[in-house]
């Protein structure tokens, strides 16, 4: 892969701090010695967030129309304005 960036096992040792800005970025780096790769480090694809469940759209399968629909914040937002 010609467009990794490539790194010697010395600038892995002594400067790793900038290794680790490139595989923060995204980049995949070559590690060499004596001109030969040796391995390649990857950057670990970011986790997607979990998904927050809709608690007022369960509410509502279980206990059907009897729910308010007005929620706790939304109260409080408007005791707030009312001075």
């Amino acid at each position: 892969m010609y467009h990794m960036k490539k790194v010697s096992v010395r600038d892995l040792r002594y400067d790793f701090p900038a290794v680790e800005r490139l595989l923060s970025q995204g980049e995949p780096v070559e590690i060499t010695k004596r001109r030969r790769t040796i391995a390649r480090l990857l950057p670990v694809a970011q986790p997607k967030p979990p998904k927050t469940p809709d608690f007022l759209a369960r509410i509502r399968a279980i206990y059907g129309d009897k729910v308010l629909t007005e929620t706790g914040a939304s109260i409080i937002a408007k005791d707030r304005d009312r001075y």
